[in-house]
């Protein structure tokens, strides 16, 4: 008889899914300090960030699918075991290139906690419920992520950049340690689909219209976050003469704002539904974004409107983000795994080329971080209005 709960505790999900966004966080405030400590170029420092993103992109659409047929439990496994030896790499990389390369298997390991995870909810909730639980998690788990570049620029200050990867190898080995004794399987064999089928029904959900809608809902809302990551630490640090460490005090701000969308959308989605909570939350960034727009323009410019505008959009996003992934996982209840991997392909493709377009505009303005952040925010609003709502009503 197994001693395997029947279902995971929250706090594993919790934890899994935190891996990813902490590994991204806690290396930001280091990210300008780089091009001199590794005698290389800022440009080649944003692909640690841009090409984890594009690995953290590129896994899912494998563990999704994987999932689907095998089961959750042995692919998170897997993935966690990944992530160990490439945070290995990054501590002990002598060149931005393997730097580079250690990041990648960070991201192709650290991807597994994310995708599975939202697909382990899907597997024991309906949709309603599942945007509630959602919303719950990354609330919880951004405690991670918001702590992570206080932590980042703390460690880079004191004893050096090294040290952030060693702090999330200890995570990450704690995390499947965890995983070992708790973390039950949700998706058995009697929902698993035959290997033919699963790769006719990837293709198949591409061609769901609310799916398509989404996900690009989704996509566009985490294009204008990731350029923030990718482009505010230069703007702070380079542009405004700050220390690494500033960056992460405000962005404890932003994290909080998040949070509170989060805490939002669990209250109110089960009794609103998942389509108005996404109204309401693409609404409120793309209202913030513009006024980071009018707030450049007119030269009110500094830290406080930086990161009161994105605490603003990352409030919205809180409230949109869980809905608009319960939504997409929804579309077809049988292949939650691979609608997970494909609509966190599409988030995190389109998060790793608004970084790279964010690290190769950015000189001596912070106008290209502002002007891709507003577009962003604009076009996630209007995909969710002629997206989720037209392309549902003629489902």
């Amino acid at each position: 008889m197994s001693l395997m709960p029947e279902k995971p505790p929250l706090a594993i999900l919790i934890a899994v899914t935190a891996v990813g966004p902490l590994t991204i966080n806690i290396f930001l405030p280091s990210m300008p300090g780089l091009v001199a400590d590794l005698d290389t170029t800022y440009a080649m420092v944003q692909l640690t960030l841009s090409l984890y993103l594009a690995g953290l992109a590129i896994a899912q659409l494998v563990y999704g699918p994987l999932s689907d047929r095998f089961g959750r439990r042995r692919p998170m496994l897997v993935g966690l075991g990944i992530f160990l030896v490439g945070s290995v790499v990054c501590a002990t990389a002598p060149t931005i290139g393997v730097l580079i390369g250690g990041r990648v298997l960070q991201a192709v390991g650290g991807c597994a906690g994310g995708v599975l995870g939202r697909a382990m909810v899907r597997d024991m909730f309906d949709r309603e419920r599942s945007a509630s639980m959602i919303a719950y998690i990354t609330m919880a788990m951004v405690v991670a992520p918001m702590l992570a570049p206080t932590i980042g620029g703390t460690l880079d200050e004191w004893v050096g950049w090294r040290y952030s990867f060693v702090f999330v190898l200890v995570f990450g080995a704690l995390v499947m340690l965890g995983c070992l004794f708790v973390l039950a399987e949700t998706h058995g064999p009697e929902r698993r689909k035959a290997v033919a089928e699963a790769h006719i029904s990837i293709l198949g959900l591409l061609k769901i219209p609310a799916f398509y809608g989404y996900t690009l809902q989704l996509s566009f809302s985490s294009a204008t976050f990731f350029a923030f990551l990718g482009g505010a630490p230069f703007v702070v640090v380079q542009l405004m003469g700050y220390p690494p460490s500033t960056f992460g005090y405000y962005f404890l701000f932003v994290s909080a704002c998040y949070m509170i969308g989060n805490f939002t959308a669990a209250r109110l989605s089960t009794r609103m539904g998942t389509d108005r909570m996404v109204l309401l939350g693409t609404g409120i960034s793309v209202m913030a974004a513009w006024a980071l727009g009018v707030f450049y323009l007119y030269d009110v410019w500094g830290p406080i409107s930086l990161f009161g505008s994105m605490g603003i959009i990352a409030l919205g996003n809180g409230v949109s983000i869980p809905n608009g992934i319960a939504g997409a996982i929804s579309v077809d209840t049988r292949l939650a795994g691979a609608a997970s991997g494909i609509s966190g392909f599409t988030q995190m493709a389109f998060g790793a080329g608004s970084t790279m377009l964010v690290g190769s505009l950015l000189v001596d303005t912070a106008a290209p971080l502002v002007i891709i952040m507003t577009i962003g925010a604009t076009i996630s609003f209007a995909m969710h209005i002629f997206g989720v709502r037209l392309f549902s009503a003629i489902r």
